[in-house]
């Protein structure tokens, strides 16, 4: 009963499994528009493009994994910081996206979009898996599910050791369980999970291209062999369902204690010639949080109604630094905090049947942050708190033959790190004023679409949508961070088309492309650095329970401005990923993935900054700065279910 937009979305377990991806975070791909990639490491968080925005780790992009949020406010290396690389995507169940801020029930950083992965609670066959492939690439999985008195145990563990093409070796070490009991369905029932997740691993981080044309080093070589950084997640949470004559109710809570060191050098010798730029970036926390709401049914005046009310509740107790180190020895410290920062976000919509072709609804949010920074720098010290009204609409017209329109408006937000809102000086300096940030940022957005099934096995959306902000977020290169910036707008259309001609064959085409511009006058230009305006994916998938099967998949990022004139802009991108398979009736699995099927020799991400080698001129010198996509590899898995 619940309206939605034309770009709202949900997709299956298996159709996220179907597609061959290099790393967890791409399995995300499958949501229209979404480009995922990989700047650094692979334990760092991934870097994320939609709706016109560089993401960069997760700002305006909402993810949740099982009623757990992934984005971390007041972040040491990027405020919405959100690392995927715990998630065992045999485990998805589904993958429900919802784009804009139309939604009562979504705050901090969903303004872009929101992202729910849900997680199964049984399987219907225990799994062990290997998958060996080029450049050091070994991955392990089991995991199984019994009885256990009137409900369901679910185990899963996962290790991952893997090099790359790189130089230096990634020496990635990964290693992740999941322990869930569960009892009942998803309206009247409850689960019980414990995660835990651990990783270490070398970076190859964005290099200057000149350092490559001179043959300083090599296209996939580093100019600090030293960068790289630690990881761990431990979390509990459950969650809780229960229907009745009164409605539906349903409450999650959690306990996540995360940590992250991370080795950056992305100047080199800039600011300090003789020691270098490497940086050490440390975030400590513990976070905690309660959401719940219920749901309940009524008739008015004859109108079918459903109203919703919730609360959302979130504490983050947090240990966050910037350190100057030198081959990962500390050698000073720049900035060291401890911060306690909460919010709690009350929320209701209600959905109205009108008759057979109209739908309406209305809601509203208010949000509530306030936290406290207790700096090494007296003066960086202090509180700081906000409030946020974000009133939401929808509207569903039809079905008319098999085809629904959709209107969406709304108001959203993002928070900034707090330390922003209670800095005044310069940290390094202690003496040079700095200015504060707002701690929330006010986003708007509409959005007018098309659903339509009028051709049997086809189902095709349009979306035309308008996001403005207040304040963008912008990565700086030195800082290795993000820092609120010039208001923005962003224009786009996107067309989603999903074909199933036969029962063991679909095919997938997503289109998008955004304007992305800066509304106040500036010198230096409107473009948004990093902002893509094209993004186009398809695929090929077929095979029945048993037998062959495979997958074709592609997808394109276009050139993006790299800075505000648009003199500088980035290379375009296609790569194609492929797959091959045979699936016996007993259980057995042998797959082939072939990642960068052509070899593209494209790169994965770009950015324009200063940046300075040895024997260069003192200001340094302003360059692309790339992180060049992985080349030809190729993956065998061989899986039995049991």
């Amino acid at each position: 009963m619940q309206p939605t937009a034309a770009s709202a979305t949900t997709i299956g377990g298996a159709e996220v499994n179907a597609l061959p991806f290099a790393r967890p975070g791409e399995a995300l791909e499958v949501v229209p528009g979404l480009i995922v990639t990989q700047h650094s490491g692979e334990g760092k968080a991934n870097q994320y493009f939609l709706r016109g925005f560089n993401l960069d780790h997760g700002t305006d992009l909402s993810i949740k994994i099982d009623g757990m949020p992934v984005n971390m406010p007041t972040h040491g290396h990027g405020q919405g910081y959100a690392d995927i690389n715990f998630m065992i995507p045999e485990l998805i169940q589904s993958v429900n996206v919802r784009k804009g801020p139309y939604w009562a029930d979504v705050g901090d950083f969903g303004s872009a979009g929101a992202i729910a992965i849900d997680y199964i609670n049984r399987l219907p066959r225990n799994i062990l898996e290997t998958t060996n492939g080029t450049f050091g690439y070994h991955r392990g999985l089991a995991a199984g599910s019994t009885a256990v008195g009137a409900g369901t145990l679910l185990a899963a563990i996962e290790g991952v050791k893997y090099n790359g093409p790189w130089d230096v070796a990634d020496n990635v070490r990964k290693i992740n369980g999941v322990l869930r009991y569960s009892q009942g369905t998803a309206t009247d029932g409850f689960t019980l999970s414990a995660m835990a997740y651990s990783n270490g691993w070398n970076s190859t981080d964005q290099v200057a291209q000149r350092a490559i044309d001179q043959s300083i080093i090599g296209r996939f070589g580093t100019l600090d062999p030293t960068d790289g950084g630690t990881s761990s997640r431990f979390s509990l949470s459950s969650n809780w369902a229960h229907s009745s004559e009164y409605g539906q109710t349903k409450a999650n809570a959690y306990l996540i204690r995360s940590s992250m060191n991370l080795y950056n050098n992305f100047t080199y010798f800039l600011d300090d010639p003789v020691n270098g730029d490497q940086f050490s970036q440390l975030d400590k926390r513990t976070v905690y949080g309660l959401n719940a709401s219920h749901a309940f049914d009524m008739r008015v005046a004859g109108i079918e109604t459903q109203t919703r009310v919730g609360l959302q509740t979130r504490g983050d107790d947090i240990r966050v630094g910037l350190f100057k180190t030198l081959q990962r020895d500390m050698l000073s410290t720049v900035r060291e905090d401890s911060v306690r920062e909460g919010n709690v976000g009350l929320w209701a919509d209600t959905t109205a049947r009108w008759n057979d072709w109209l739908r309406t609804t209305v809601g509203i949010r208010q949000d509530y942050f306030a936290g406290r920074v207790s700096s090494d720098t007296p003066e960086n010290s202090g509180n700081a708190q906000a409030s946020m009204t974000s009133p939401k609409a929808g509207i569903v017209l039809g079905p008319w033959y098999k085809t629904e329109f959709y209107g969406n408006a709304g108001y959203g937000l993002h928070s900034n790190d707090i330390r922003g809102a209670t800095i005044t000086v310069d940290p390094i300096d202690k003496v040079t004023p700095q200015d504060r940030v707002p701690l929330l940022v006010r986003s708007k957005g509409a959005e007018l679409g098309v659903r339509t099934k009028a051709i049997d096995g086809l189902t095709s959306s349009v979306a035309v949508f308008m996001l403005d902000f207040d304040s963008e977020l912008l990565f700086v290169g030195d800082a290795g961070t993000t820092e609120a910036s010039r208001p923005s707008r962003r224009i786009g259309v996107e067309w989603t088309n999903n074909y199933k001609p036969l029962p063991w064959l679909a095919l997938d085409l997503d289109v998008a492309y955004t304007k992305a511009r800066f509304t106040d006058f500036d010198p230096a230009g409107d473009r948004i650095p990093g902002a893509p305006a094209w993004i186009a994916s398809g695929a090929v998938t077929f095979g029945h329970e048993a037998g062959w099967f495979g997958a074709l998949k592609g997808r394109y990022f276009g050139p993006r401005p790299l800075i505000e004139d648009d003199s500088v802009r980035s290379q375009s991108s296609m790569i194609f990923n492929a797959r091959a398979g045979y699936k016996f009736d007993n259980g057995l699995r042998f797959q082939l993935d072939v990642l960068n099927l052509f070899n593209a020799k494209t790169n994965q991400v770009e950015y324009y900054y200063l940046s300075r080698l040895p024997g260069e001129p003192i200001d340094g010198v302003a360059d692309r700065h790339v992180h060049p996509a992985e080349p030809l590899a190729v993956r065998l898995t061989l899986a039995g279910k049991f």
